[in-house]
């Protein structure tokens, strides 16, 4: 609820519900058998998400607005998890699909964190991560700087040498599309994608992509 440049913006209206919604809906698609669950900050602003979160099922976890990466360790605590799959609640376009393979290459077993953003090749508002809940609790203990705390993942990320590391990347590069939720205009821009390609989010990139030329 936080956000600078477009405040109250996981609330806006998209096709009649709001953003958070959505997202959650999407994430919810991922792994069908996973916890899905919602960490928000603690501050009376953000109860509003916590209804949301309910209504859609979700466990709720609630900490501190900066140490984002301290949420995620409760998440990954109270859900019992072996491993954390990370979305941001600003990608209302999230094609379970996509961030599906990302979850298949960290099954393979040979790895401690994969994304698909380093380095990037599907749109902005596609980003997805997945870790072992070791690593997650090694960036938890170990993590000192301001940036590693707020981003949650770069603790990991930046140290190749000691986690093994994987990228699941898209054969046509997309990343210059922005498609996540930021601004203003990003919001109309989604929900002219919402209005032409319906209101339940029963679409993919597949379709933005046939879209694009209009989207």
């Amino acid at each position: 609820m936080g956000s600078t440049r477009l405040p109250g913006k996981v609330l806006a209206d998209l096709g009649g519900r709001p953003v958070l919604a959505h997202v959650l809906e999407r994430a919810a698609l991922i792994a069908p058998n996973a916890t899905l669950v919602l960490a928000i900050p603690a501050g009376p602003s953000d109860d509003p998400l916590e209804e949301v979160g309910l209504k859609a099922g979700a466990v709720i976890v609630r900490g501190s607005a900066e140490d984002v990466l301290d949420r995620y360790h409760q998440a990954a605590e109270r859900a019992g998890a072996d491993a954390v799959v990370r979305i941001t609640a600003d990608c209302p376009l999230l094609d379970p699909a996509v961030s599906s393979q990302v979850v298949a290459r960290f099954l393979a077993g040979d790895v401690d964190y994969v994304s698909n953003i380093h380095p990037p090749t599907f749109p902005d508002g596609y980003d997805t991560e997945m870790m072992s809940s070791a690593a997650l609790d090694a960036a938890w203990y170990e993590a000192a700087v301001p940036y590693e705390r707020e981003h949650v993942t770069p603790f990991i990320w930046q140290r190749p040498g000691r986690f093994r590391l994987a990228n699941v990347a898209e054969e046509v590069d997309r990343s210059s599309w922005r498609l996540t939720l930021d601004t203003a205009e990003d919001l109309e821009r989604i929900r002219r994608i919402y209005q032409q390609l319906g209101p339940r989010g029963a679409f993919g990139l597949a379709q933005i992509i046939a879209l694009r030329p209009t989207a």
